[in-house]
C-alpha cells in the first residue's frame, strides 16, 4: 500500500493594538480607545461577504453598510491590494484567497473536521488513495482536510487550498445541490481556469446538464478536467436535516484508474464514508458548518 502523509496548516492572524500617547494602566481590546476605526470598517465590510451574497459592488457595500462611498472605495481598494478581495471582470469583488486562508485554522478545530477525520482516515487506510475533504466558499472549493498518497502527483494542495469549484468532482457535487440563483450567482466565466484539464467544461451552460445528473445520483466524477492524469470522485456529506454540508472525494492516477473502475470500487467506498460522517452529526452544533 503507498506510504500516505497527512497535509495540514493553520492561519494566524497578528492582532495590533493603538495606545494613547501616556497611560501606565494595561491595554484591554474591549475600550474605546484600542478601537481602530479603520479596521473596524474593513472587517464590517468583508462580514458583508456570506453564501447568498457572495459578490458585491462597492456602491451596493456602502448602501449596506451604511457608510460614505469614498470611505468604502479606499477601504475596498486596500482591501483588494492586500489579497483580501478579488475584483472581477463584471466590477462585483469577492473574497479572495487571503481572506479564505484566515479561517482555516478554526475550520481544522470544529466539531464537524474532528468527527469527519477518523472516518477519512479509515477511509485511505482502506483504499491506499488520497483522501479530501472541502467545502464551498464562493466559486471555489476550500480543503479542511487532505490524507494524500505520497504516490499522487498534483499540484501543492494543502488544507486551506482553493481550487475551481467547476473542475473538480467536490465542486460539481456541492454546486449540483445549489438552487439555480444561487449558481448563476456564483458562477462566470472567470470561474473557469485556463490552467485546466483537457477535458475540463468551459461555461455554465456546458456544466448544467452534469450538475443536474449528479444531483440525482448523489456523486460525481472529475476525469482529467482538474490536471491531465488526475480522477476523482466524490460524495456528500448531509446534516440531519438534510442540507449538504461538504464533499468528500478520491483523488488517483488516471494511468491506474479507469473511470469505470473507479465507478465500481471507489465510489460505494467514498457514499459509505459520507454516509457514516452524517449519520455521526446528530449534535446540531457539529453540522452548523
Amino acid at each position: 500500500m503507498p506510504r500516505r502523509t497527512a497535509s495540514s496548516s493553520s492561519a494566524a492572524l497578528r492582532s495590533a493594538a493603538a495606545g494613547s500617547e501616556s497611560s501606565d494602566r494595561p491595554e484591554s481590546s474591549d475600550r474605546p480607545e484600542y478601537r481602530v476605526e479603520a479596521l473596524a470598517k474593513g472587517l464590517r465590510i468583508l462580514s458583508l461577504f456570506n453564501e447568498q451574497r457572495p459578490s458585491w459592488r462597492v456602491s451596493d457595500l456602502a448602501t449596506a453598510a451604511g457608510l460614505p462611498m469614498p470611505t468604502v472605495y479606499r477601504v475596498v481598494m486596500t482591501l483588494a491590494s492586500e489579497g483580501y478581495l478579488d475584483h472581477l471582470p463584471n466590477g462585483d469583488y469577492r473574497p479572495g484567497a487571503r481572506t479564505l486562508t484566515l479561517g482555516t485554522a478554526a475550520l481544522r478545530s470544529l466539531d464537524f473536521v474532528a468527527i469527519a477525520t477518523p472516518k477519512l482516515q479509515e477511509l485511505g487506510e482502506r483504499t491506499g488513495e488520497t483522501v479530501n475533504l472541502a467545502v464551498l466558499t464562493g466559486d471555489r472549493v476550500l480543503y479542511l482536510v487532505r490524507l494524500r498518497n505520497a504516490d499522487l502527483v498534483t499540484a501543492n494542495i494543502q488544507v486551506g487550498s482553493t481550487l475551481p469549484a467547476v473542475h473538480t468532482s467536490i465542486g460539481k457535487l456541492l454546486l449540483a445541490y445549489l438552487g439555480d440563483a444561487d449558481l448563476a450567482a456564483r458562477i462566470t466565466d472567470a470561474s473557469f481556469s485556463a490552467n485546466s484539464g483537457p477535458n475540463a467544461k468551459v461555461s455554465l451552460a456546458e456544466l448544467r446538464e452534469e450538475l443536474r445528473t449528479i444531483r440525482e445520483q448523489g456523486w460525481s466524477m472529475q476525469d482529467e478536467e482538474l490536471a491531465y492524469g488526475l480522477r476523482s470522485v466524490a460524495a456528500p456529506i448531509t446534516a440531519p436535516d438534510g442540507r449538504v454540508l461538504a464533499g468528500v472525494n478520491l483523488a488517483v492516477q488516471a494511468q491506474d484508474w479507469s473511470t469505470q473502475r473507479i465507478i465500481r470500487e471507489l465510489r460505494p467506498a467514498v457514499l459509505k464514508t459520507c454516509a457514516e460522517i452524517s449519520a455521526l452529526l446528530s449534535d446540531t452544533s457539529a453540522a452548523s458548518l
